[in-house]
């Protein structure tokens, strides 16, 4: 019934906006406060009889592509008039300028009204899509396909955002992220858990909902594993002294899995750490890496160190410390550490990885170092190597059925996008829950 709607809004709309057309060739007066009061009614209820979203922010989204939708229809059918007006019957020039004054207007009005909605709520399109809508907008013909994306992103977003929030309204009741033991979320290599921007997007909210309860690493973003591993040590001991939790089950991603794995096997974590879940961790170290720190310049990683270093304690790290958190992800330095690093019987251990398929699939930076990483590590997720992530046979790699993979950042949602074939918020949902039933 919605797009039926649709496409008889934009008809009328089309006949009420060329009124002066038809004024002189089929003697039909429309009075032009007819026009305009239905253009106000499109602009105003463009969703007219559609069923009703879970969330007021996806009815404008809806609100704006619709309209836009509306605007291409009317903008084809006006083309194909004017064409038939001035070819076939002969029009003369002058009504039809007079009547492109009063289509410009009414068109405008509903293009602006649309675009205004969609890129006032939408979080699809990001700045990605705003900033190159913006750019072809000034470009005819390109302007109009990427018309048709934005319509398609949002369309999209509102579908996927409206089921998600109607299955979360289902289970609500059964908490089924509510764990024995609260969950750590321990941040990888070069990244701060900061208020402002989670690390984890959209992950963590998804999970309260569902009944967990969300703790973070809060350690530095860069040093060697072992200190890496004795800041966390101190954070898990806060938490257990606060809450009284015995235990904790962390979630790490990428080199919070190698510093997790140091604390429990060197530092006495096995006892407070019931389970472990490794997402995209180099468990046996990154080759490309080897050979970056091999061939670099040592005035060039000087370099590159010092401003990082300095950077990172304005941001908040009390000593961070570039090269040695480097040097750490290596395949030489991990093999070391592995030796020091066996797994605890006592804590349940699972790693997870991922495959970014193609380069322009992923977002920057990973899009351009997946096939320099390929170079050295084969298929890899745009910094770490296919054959890195097992720990052990319980591993399981992410796929997505779709050409475009999923990355080293899709992995912790950092971009907030939906990819198509991966539900990156229901896969830490499930994956808690998993955790909730094997007891931990």
């Amino acid at each position: 019934m919605s797009y039926l709607t649709i496409v008889f809004n934009s008809i009328v709309l089309c006949v009420l906006s060329n009124f002066y057309i038809l004024d002189i060739n089929h003697d039909v007066k429309i009075p032009i406060w007819i026009t305009v009061l239905f253009t106000l009614f499109i602009v105003l209820f463009p969703s007219l009889l559609c069923k009703k979203l879970q969330s007021k922010k996806l009815s404008r989204i809806r609100d704006g592509y619709r309209l836009l939708i509306i605007f291409l229809i009317n903008l084809i059918l006006d083309i194909a008039y004017y064409l038939i007006s001035y070819f076939k019957f002969s029009v003369a020039i002058k009504p039809l300028l007079l009547n492109a004054i009063s289509l410009v207007l009414i068109l405008g009005l509903v293009f602006w009204c649309g675009i205004g909605r969609v890129y006032l709520t939408s979080s699809q399109l990001g700045i990605r899509y705003r900033a190159i809508g913006l750019i072809l907008g000034l470009i005819p013909i390109v302007h109009l396909v990427m018309l048709v994306k934005i319509i398609r992103v949002c369309r999209d977003e509102v579908e996927f955002e409206n089921d998600k929030l109607i299955l979360n309204k289902e289970r609500e009741k059964e908490k089924i992220c509510k764990t024995k033991y609260p969950l750590l979320m321990v941040h990888g290599v070069f990244f701060r858990d900061f208020e402002a921007f989670n690390y984890w997007g959209r992950v963590p909210e998804e999970l309260i909902k569902n009944g967990a309860t969300i703790y973070y690493g809060n350690h530095s973003s860069s040093l060697a594993v072992p200190d890496s591993a004795a800041e966390l040590v101190e954070r898990i001991e806060e938490i257990i002294r606060e809450t009284g939790c015995e235990k904790v089950n962390v979630i790490a991603h990428s080199k919070g899995g190698l510093d997790t794995r140091y604390a429990i096997s060197n530092l006495g974590m096995d006892k407070y750490i019931a389970s472990l879940s490794m997402i995209n961790t180099p468990n046996h170290g990154c080759v490309f890496a080897d050979y970056l720190l091999n061939k670099a310049p040592d005035g060039l990683k000087d370099a590159v160190s010092s401003g990082y270093n300095k950077a990172l304690k304005k941001l908040g790290d009390p000593n961070p410390d570039f090269i040695a958190g480097v040097t750490d992800l290596t395949s030489t330095k991990v093999a070391e550490l592995n030796k020091e690093m066996p797994n605890h019987e006592s804590v349940f251990h699972q790693s997870f990885g991922s495959v970014l398929k193609k380069p322009c699939g992923g977002r920057f930076p990973l899009n351009m170092t997946n096939r320099f990483v390929g170079l050295f590590d084969n298929k890899n997720d745009g910094l770490v190597g296919i054959d890195s992530f097992p720990l052990d046979d319980n591993f399981t790699l992410i796929e997505s059925p779709y050409d475009r993979g999923i990355s080293h950042g899709d992995v912790i949602d950092l971009n907030r996008e939906n990819i198509k074939g991966y539900d990156v918020r229901e896969f830490y949902v499930q994956l808690v829950n998993e955790l909730r039933k094997k007891g931990f």
